[in-house]
C-alpha cells in the first residue's frame, strides 16, 4: 500500500481530508487531551499508520469495536476518528472508576460512560443514549486484554448496543500496541510502529449471537492484513514474546492465556470475599 504523510500519521495515498467536526471540536478540555497525547505519542516516536479512517462516520453516532492487547488501545483506537474531522471517542468504562478521586472528574469531563455491571442489560442504556445523541464510542469486545494477542472470546454487548441505537458498528484492529505496553511485558515507549486498521461496518441483523460472531470474522481478516503489513515495518517477529504463538512467537496460546485469566479472575473472587 502507498501512503503519505498527515499530521503525524502514515496514511493511505489517496486518503481524503473532512471538515472539523464542529459540535465536537468546541469541546476544548478533551481536544487538549487528544493535542497532548499527539505530541507525546510523536516525541517517541510511536510511527502510527491508519487505514480505513473513512468509514467512520464524519458525522452521527457509530460504535467502534477493537481488539484489546494493550493499554495504550484506548489512545490507538481514537486516531482514525481524530482524522475524520477531529472527532471524539468516548469510551465505556466501569461506574467504580468514576468514584476514584480525580480520575472520576476526568472521565465526566471528557463524556465517557459509566457502566454498572450489576444492571446486566440495562447497564448497556447510558451508550445507547450516548450514540443516539450523535456520539462516538469506542468498545473493547473482548472484555480485557488479550495475553496471547490473538482475538480471544467476544461478548456480545457491542452488536446490541449498536442495534439498539440504531447506529453503525465499526470494526477495528490495532497491531503493535502490544510492544508498548501490555500484561506481562516490558514497556516500551520508543520507536514502535503501530498499524490501526478500521473496517466497513457490520450489516447488523439483530441476532446479537449471529452479529458478534461476523464482527470477529471481519476483525479477523483485518487483523491478518495487518500483521502481513507489520512484518514489513518490523520483521517477522519469529520468537519474540509480542507475536502470537500461532505466528512463530512466544506470547502464550489461547488456551494458556484464559487459563492466566481464570486464575486471576479466581484470586479477585476471593480477595473479595475476604473483605
Amino acid at each position: 500500500m502507498e501512503l503519505r504523510a498527515y499530521r503525524g500519521f502514515n496514511v493511505p495515498r489517496l486518503f481524503v481530508e473532512s471538515p472539523v467536526n464542529r459540535d465536537e471540536a468546541v469541546e476544548r478540555f478533551y481536544q487538549g487531551v487528544v493535542g497532548t497525547l499527539r505530541r507525546v505519542m510523536r516525541a517517541a516516536k510511536i510511527d502510527m499508520t491508519v487505514v480505513g479512517a473513512e468509514n467512520i462516520p464524519a458525522e452521527g453516532g457509530a460504535l467502534i469495536a477493537g481488539n484489546h492487547t494493550g493499554y495504550a488501545d484506548f489512545i490507538l483506537l481514537g486516531t482514525g476518528p481524530f482524522l475524520r474531522g477531529e472527532r471524539l471517542v468516548r469510551f465505556m468504562a466501569k461506574d467504580s472508576l468514576f468514584d476514584v478521586r480525580g480520575l472520576g472528574w476526568l472521565l465526566r469531563k471528557m463524556k465517557h460512560v459509566p457502566v454498572d455491571r450489576a444492571k446486566g442489560g440495562a447497564s448497556i442504556a447510558p451508550a445507547v443514549e450516548m450514540l443516539q445523541e450523535g456520539n462516538l464510542i469506542g468498545i473493547f469486545p473482548e472484555a480485557t486484554i488479550s495475553r496471547s494477542f490473538e482475538l480471544a472470546e467476544f461478548k456480545t454487548g457491542a452488536a446490541r448496543i449498536a442495534k439498539q441505537a440504531g447506529v453503525p458498528l465499526v470494526p477495528c484492529v490495532i497491531w503493535g500496541s502490544q510492544r508498548i505496553w501490555t500484561k506481562d511485558l516490558p514497556k516500551r515507549f520508543w520507536r514502535v510502529p503501530v498499524i490501526v486498521r478500521y473496517g466497513a461496518p457490520i450489516d447488523l441483523t439483530g441476532d446479537a449471537e449471529a452479529d458478534t460472531a461476523e464482527l470477529k470474522r471481519q476483525m479477523q481478516v483485518l487483523l491478518d492484513d495487518s500483521r502481513t503489513e507489520y512484518a514489513d515495518l518490523a520483521g517477522p517477529g519469529t520468537g519474540e514474546p509480542w507475536m502470537p504463538a500461532s505466528l512463530g512467537g512466544t506470547a502464550p496460546t489461547i488456551e494458556q492465556a484464559e487459563e492466566i485469566y481464570a486464575e486471576e479472575r479466581a484470586a479477585r473472587d476471593a480477595k473479595k470475599r475476604r473483605k
